[in-house]
């Protein structure tokens, strides 16, 4: 696919995406949600791509809904359509969940709104030290809850900190957002691009299957209502992933030290 507002560079099993929007700070404009929701949302689990890497150009990473282009319309929309509008932003953050790869995203700069869902909705935030993120939906006269923001936020800083961020818009800037374990880690752009790599590089040495599996049982974990149910859930795919070729292969580099040589994934 062609894209006007991505930059998709395939490197091996690892897709490293690109909001290019530099001049607007890569604010979320009708084409760019549409694009990053084909994106994400064209991902399989026999996509050749295993790990995906989402960084901003420029000076930010996303300042979320770009104001002026939605107002250029002129006319005040309908409810119908301002429900259709918004399913259209949630959708990018649904795909990014379902997705079975694992995304990685470098915020550098300013994350808000949208952007700031963005970041959430990745399995892994590292940070630039100029990194600063809100929920700036309630300074706009909208609700604070808004495109997955309210589901992500509480469960990873807690009750108390996102209701702080998102009653009041305040930015959260990269110290306390590695103090919070909202971020794993800070530096500088080029320490987070050679930090990213090396995560996606460990990550693959994973199976392709066993490597789906974690980022699907850890997303419904979160939501589990027992112990029992995310053992369950554990002892589902473990067994799964001893079925295939791949498992024998991971047992065999790791017990010879060597990389593994993993099939095609399926």
């Amino acid at each position: 696919m062609q894209y006007e507002h991505l930059e998709v560079n395939i490197e091996g099993a690892v897709a490293w995406v690109t909001l290019n929007r530099p001049e607007r700070l890569n604010a979320l404009n009708p084409k760019m949600i549409a694009e990053l929701t084909a994106f994400f949302g064209g991902l399989r689990a026999s996509s050749p791509v295993r790990v995906v890497i989402l960084r901003g150009a420029g000076r930010a990473f996303c300042a979320g809904l770009d104001l002026k282009d939605f107002q250029s319309g002129g006319a005040r929309k309908s409810v119908g359509e301002m429900l259709e509008f918004q399913r259209k932003v949630r959708d990018i953050m649904i795909a990014m969940r379902r997705c079975p790869q694992p995304v990685i995203s470098i915020v550098n700069g300013s994350a808000s709104g949208g952007g700031f869902a963005l970041a959430l909705a990745s399995d892994i935030r590292l940070a630039t030290t100029d990194a600063r993120m809100n929920a700036s939906f309630i300074r706009l006269g909208l609700s604070g809850c808004d495109v997955g923001v309210s589901y992500f936020l509480p469960r990873m800083v807690g009750a108390s900190v996102a209701a702080e961020l998102m009653l009041t818009g305040r930015f959260l800037h990269a110290q306390r957002a590695l103090a919070l374990g909202l971020v794993s880690h800070i530096g500088t752009p080029d320490e987070l691009e050679a930090e990213a790599a090396a995560l996606a590089d460990e990550m693959l040495r994973a199976t392709p299957l066993g490597l789906q599996l974690t980022k699907d049982a850890l997303g419904i974990a979160i939501d589990a209502n027992s112990l029992e149910a995310v053992i369950a859930l554990e002892d589902r795919n473990q067994v799964l992933c001893t079925q295939g070729e791949d498992f024998a292969e991971g047992v065999a580099a790791f017990l010879e030290k060597r990389a593994p040589r993993y099939g095609a994934p399926r």
